[in-house]
């Protein structure tokens, strides 16, 4: 198609795009009052009846997610055209990616991989579903995820592929940040990653030394407290393209940004200017402690407890999956400072800080110890099990100096954690056709190149268009995050959609590789262990999908 011809569709493109938005959110309406009737009782949702209706409410939640993702693909086209820079690339992805999601909202989405949700799970019938697919539905159902428009984006992906597939929409400061953060990852990271997991190593002090300098730890932290001032989309940037390289130096930013983000929301002035220049600095590593054996994502039940004695806490109790503690110097930690408040009521957040240890001496300090839980991926920072047994931790430590705030304050970071996570989750995916591509161009197999085979480069395809909409999901919510709105819904969805994402495209990306996939000597292994906790941690899929429910039912959104 010649470039005049290219232009001219462009504003059919951007309303058709638009119209079918429309007729997703309407199809999402219907949904949710359906559902809603199966789980009131009485004017309000039951807590019973909820988890009973489980396939229903969870389904509901893919369901909004997949609106969500068809409305940002139309903002993208629209905000692209307006730009001058909705190219054939980018038409190609806005297509595709909206001709698939159209089609398994009405057809069945896959909420696992061994499960579908489809509108009569929400008791919608087919006249119902019938009566929401307009013309532009059906145009998008049926000229988009086309053979042809794969050949085609295949073709000029191989012709333009070494970054980012498409433009992602961002203004120029994010787009040099990118650049940035993408050759430090090509020339410090990406060489070593394959070599650090394979030998359970810790990323090396001085990669971290240099993400300091690069602003990395205090990119969301304010100028006043020695950081950059700069806002969460940033931070997906930058986590984006770190985790590219490998997703144990991409989370390195999350021990920091989650400890920055409960100090700036409930922290006192003192330790505001105490601790953040510290963290911005990278002088300080800090860890999250949160999770306890048998409680995973049920906090109200934690029992790890901390007893005030003088002018310091006295902790005892266990705590389980805590990631890069051994070489951190500040823990964020949960515990029950009040054993007769029940549930979350009873919870404080302590500043714990402690000296970094090593592989020979983890915990050199007094009443805490811990041992490694190995794990198939997610390495490069260690995962432990930690006891403690009256480790002290000083009463200015307390979060904001107020006992029993601590739920409520790390409630305050959700939103920014599965934002960041799923740059991360985008990150991943990212690696994974990277190796892909590069492997389905230099593998002759049949007398050519794997990427020749359709099915080879609709994967491939597939991939590239599902790390656009997960980006622009994910881009979305932090911009919402930045302007100070409300964000759980939207941070939740991003989380959710990613994760399944990454997992993807590294399984397809292992498929691509054949056998060769599965020996430990190629990358593709390590990211494919590495995408498949991005489904379980900042909330597994069930739990996001049970809280987006619950906002949507709730009317609360």
């Amino acid at each position: 198609m010649s470039l005049a011809a290219e232009t001219q569709i462009e504003p059919e493109l951007v309303t058709t795009a638009r119209e079918a938005a429309v007729a997703a959110e309407a199809l999402l309406a219907d949904a949710t009052r359906a559902v809603r009737n199966r789980v009131t009782l009485e004017g309000r949702v039951s807590g019973h009846l909820f988890d009973r209706e489980q396939r229903a409410t969870h389904g509901l939640a893919w369901f909004a997610t997949y609106a969500e993702a068809v409305r940002q693909l139309a903002a993208y086209a629209e905000r692209m055209r307006d730009a001058g820079k909705l190219g054939p690339i980018e038409k190609l992805i806005v297509r595709i990616g909206l001709g698939e999601y159209l089609a398994q909202m009405l057809g069945g989405i896959p909420i696992s991989q061994g499960e579908m949700v489809r509108p009569g799970d929400f008791g919608l019938g087919p006249e119902e579903v019938a009566g929401r697919v307009t013309p532009a539905v059906e145009e998008l159902i049926a000229t988009g995820n086309t053979a042809e428009n794969r050949a085609r984006l295949i073709g000029l992906m191989r012709e333009h592929h070494g970054g980012t597939v498409g433009d992602c929409g961002l203004d120029d400061t994010f787009e040099a940040m990118r650049e940035e953060m993408r050759k430090f990852a090509e020339s410090e990271v990406a060489p070593h990653a394959h070599e650090w997991h394979l030998g359970n190593r810790y990323i090396p002090l001085e990669t971290i030394a240099h993400m300091a300098e690069l602003g990395v730890f205090g990119l969301t932290i304010p100028e006043e407290y020695g950081g950059m001032g700069l806002g969460k989309e940033s931070m997906c940037v930058v986590s984006e393209e770190l985790s590219r390289g490998y997703i144990g130096v991409g989370s390195l930013g999350t021990r920091s940004e989650i400890a920055a983000e409960l100090i700036l929301g409930g922290g006192t002035e003192e330790q505001k200017r105490h601790w953040l220049p510290r963290i911005a600095s990278g002088e300080v590593l800090p860890t999250a402690v949160f999770t306890e054996p048998n409680t995973g994502s049920d906090l109200a039940s934690l029992k790890t407890r901390a007893v005030r004695e003088g002018d310091v806490y006295r902790v005892h109790g266990n705590k389980t999956w805590i990631t890069h503690p051994v070489r951190a110097d500040l823990m964020t930690l949960l515990v029950r400072t009040d054993p007769k408040e029940p549930g979350y009521r009873g919870l404080s957040m302590l500043l714990a800080e402690k000296p970094r240890g090593s592989d020979a001496d983890p915990f050199p300090a007094p009443g805490m110890s811990g041992s490694e839980i190995e794990v198939l991926g997610y390495r490069g920072m260690k995962e432990y099990e930690i006891g403690f047994d009256g480790f002290e931790v000083k009463a200015s430590g307390l979060l904001g100096g107020v006992e029993g705030q601590g739920f409520k304050q790390l409630m305050q970071t959700f939103e920014s954690a599965r934002i960041q996570t799923a740059a991360r989750a985008i990150g991943v995916a990212q690696s994974a056709m990277d190796l892909a591509i590069r492997y389905a161009e230099e593998r002759i197999q049949f007398g050519g190149p794997l990427i020749q085979f359709p099915r080879v480069a609709d994967k491939i395809v597939m991939m590239a268009v599902e790390v656009m909409i997960a980006r622009q999901i994910t881009y979305y919510a932090a911009r919402e995050k930045d302007s100070g709105r409300r964000c759980d819904l939207e941070a939740g969805m991003a989380k959710l959609l990613a994760a399944r994402v990454a997992w993807s495209a590294a399984d397809n990306a292992v498929q691509i590789h054949g056998g060769n996939g599965f020996a430990l000597e190629y990358p593709v292994s390590r990211v494919l262990c590495d995408a498949r906790i991005l489904n379980i941690f900042e909330g597994a899929a069930e739990i996001q999908a049970q809280v987006i429910a619950r906002r949507l039912l709730d009317g609360s959104n």
